[in-house]
């Protein structure tokens, strides 16, 4: 398998090595280059906690109960003018 380095310095990994893999869209990658300038790709475990991170920042600015239900309507009733 080949691949090109782009201008940016980025690459894309061939198909058949992303399958072989089961590597998918954001899984992380650790590369090491060997005293023989042999490159290799190791997949990193994605942490446990990976999908719950988001939720975990405190908001920038502190709101209300009448601040957060006024969001959450305006929210649903945009949502529902556009047919989601």
């Amino acid at each position: 398998m080949q691949t090109v380095l782009t201008s940016k310095g980025q690459m894309t990994l061939p198909m058949p090595a992303r399958r072989r893999l089961n590597l998918d869209v954001g899984d992380r990658l650790e590369v090491r280059v060997l005293d023989d300038e042999t490159i290799t790709l190791r997949r990193l475990p994605t942490p446990a906690a990976a999908p719950l991170l988001g939720l975990m920042r405190r908001p920038q600015v502190a709101l209300s109960i009448d601040e957060m239900n006024e969001g959450v309507s305006r929210h649903l009733l945009q949502k529902h003018r556009l047919g989601e």
